[in-house]
């Protein structure tokens, strides 16, 4: 007796399932610039490493006789694959089958999805399109009743971020549970053109009178890219494919692995000459940090996360010698490089990240302080930053910083890891203190230039007296700073530096104690 006619059912089973929501939806689907679900998994996953697990799941129809007429497949599909042949799990929403909406798949294979996730230790990318798992009003005359919201299985997906990179793409639109799946990761992407996310979409909108809004409106890729709510856009979704694949690249499959170490491409010392001129005399000057940035690490190596928002410091992720580190620098474009609530919101983020899956941390330093003022106040800078340093106090891997230019206040003192011996250099341009002289003489000589027949010039004496002592050499004789190098020489020594951090890195969970 042979089971080839069982395995035959099994073919036209997996074969009704290939056919996702019809020829019609599949052909709208191409018609709205989207890919289909098993289009967007091809694209993503390294060739033919794609194992479906599921994938016959869904509501089947038979005639009289018993026999299978069709089979509409559930909305939702998952599985094992590989990228850059390293193994992880992805899952996405059909949107071809009800919208992605939850009365046209089964909870369980998305639980499943996340739970092998978490139990197996991969990296999980999330294909979203559509609601995601929230239903539908349709859903209460199907199940013949309503049900009271649940979040069966959401601890599996929070407690993956402390096991294994976490991905979501906002390929469609995104509403409900399936924009809090998107928000609810390590790094996330949003198509510009063909992709939205939403709490709730323009008709509930609208019927809660709180006015008449398109899908772009609430959710278009600038809206959400610019308040934090999602770290990136791509222009198409193949780039949001590349961007995916970028991230995970600097990261552990879990946090029992450390970072991978990536193919040595560029002369750990080397030296830009350009580097001696690149910050400027005049100290209200702005230069460009970004190009610091990109000289400095491996040649193509910086990746820079959340570039939209928090825009006074830039944030991301670089090699050295091949090494995956953590980075962040002031803008001095954006505020002059001012601490701001969202840019502080953005550097805890990273930090978070670094200490979960041991990633070293560089800070190179132009910070004038928080961002000071009305608006500065009411958006509670000090308590973002105050985060911001208790982050950093509790970072489990070491941390470097290069004073480029400014380090002033309370911001300007993350230059060090509170109780660490930190790396720490300063470039010749190094100015620091509890706050910058412009600006600062006014307050502290408040009196003699009261009593001065001729304050104007009274300024000016002082302030060539104070800049006589606030070189960073004179600081240096004092021990306060611990190395003024030459710019030039930054990329070996942290090269170097990259290195020692290797040693002391320890896999496993990371901790830390409760924050202001």
């Amino acid at each position: 007796m042979s089971w080839e006619a069982e395995i035959e059912e099994l073919h036209k089973r997996e074969a009704f399932a290939d056919q996702l929501g019809g020829v019609e939806k599949v052909e709208r689907q191409h018609f709205y610039g989207k890919l289909t679900i098993r289009e967007r998994i091809s694209a993503v996953a390294d060739p033919s490493s794609f194992h479906e697990i599921g994938k016959i799941a869904g509501v089947a129809q038979y005639d009289d006789d018993g026999n299978l007429l069709s089979l509409t497949p559930s909305n939702f599909i998952f599985g094992l694959a590989r990228i850059d042949g390293r193994p992880v799990i992805i899952s996405g929403d059909d949107f071809t089958v009800r919208g992605g909406s939850a009365d046209a798949t089964f909870p369980e294979k998305r639980n499943r999805a996340e739970g092998m996730a978490l139990e197996l230790k991969l990296p999980h990318i999330r294909l979203v399109d559509g609601m995601g798992g929230g239903g539908s009003v349709k859903t209460i005359e199907t199940a013949g009743r309503t049900y009271i919201p649940e979040l069966r299985g959401w601890e599996t997906i929070v407690n993956h971020l402390a096991v294994s990179p976490s991905v979501s793409l906002a390929l469609g639109s995104v509403a409900g549970i399936g924009a809090a799946r998107v928000a609810t990761s390590h790094y996330s992407v949003i198509v510009r053109e063909t992709a939205q996310m939403m709490i709730a979409g323009p008709a509930l909108v609208e019927q809660a009178q709180l006015g008449n809004h398109g899908k772009e409106e609430l959710g278009h890729a600038n809206i959400h890219t610019s308040n934090g709510a999602i770290d990136d856009v791509a222009e198409t979704e193949l780039e949001a494919f590349q961007l995916a694949k970028k991230f995970l690249s600097y990261l552990p499959s879990s946090i029992d692995e450390l970072p991978p170490r990536s193919e040595i491409n560029d002369d750990p010392f080397r030296r830009d000459e350009w580097l001696i001129t690149a910050v400027p005399r005049e100290p209200r000057r702005v230069y460009q940090m970004r190009k610091i940035v990109e000289s400095i690490f491996d040649r193509e190596s910086f990746f820079e996360i959340g570039k939209n928002w928090g825009k006074s410091i830039i944030t991301g992720m670089a090699r050295l010698n091949g090494f995956p580190v953590a980075v962040f620098a002031e803008d001095p474009f954006q505020y002059g490089g001012g601490w701001t609530a969202d840019g502080c919101r953005k550097l805890i983020r990273l930090l978070d990240m670094a200490s979960t899956f041991h990633l070293p941390v560089i800070h190179l330093e132009d910070c004038p302080g928080f961002l000071i003022g009305k608006e500065s106040e009411e958006n509670a800078t000090i308590r973002y930053g105050s985060q911001a340093l208790a982050a950093i106090g509790q970072l489990t891997t070491p941390f470097a910083c290069v004073v480029l230019r400014k380090a002033f206040g309370v911001a300007g003192a993350a230059n060090n890891k509170p109780g660490a011996h930190s790396f720490r250099y300063s470039w010749p341009s190094g100015d620091w203190g509890s706050l910058p002289i412009e600006g600062g003489i006014e307050v502290a000589y408040k009196q003699d230039l009261a009593d001065s027949d001729n304050p104007e010039q009274l300024i000016e004496e002082i302030r060539e007296r104070l800049n006589k002592l606030r070189s960073p050499l004179r600081s240096a004789e004092f021990f306060e700073i611990e190395e003024i190098i030459d710019p030039r020489d930054t990329r070996g020594l942290l090269c170097e530096w990259a290195e020692l951090a290797q040693r002391t890195l320890e896999t496993g969970p990371s901790k830390f104690s409760y924050r202001p």
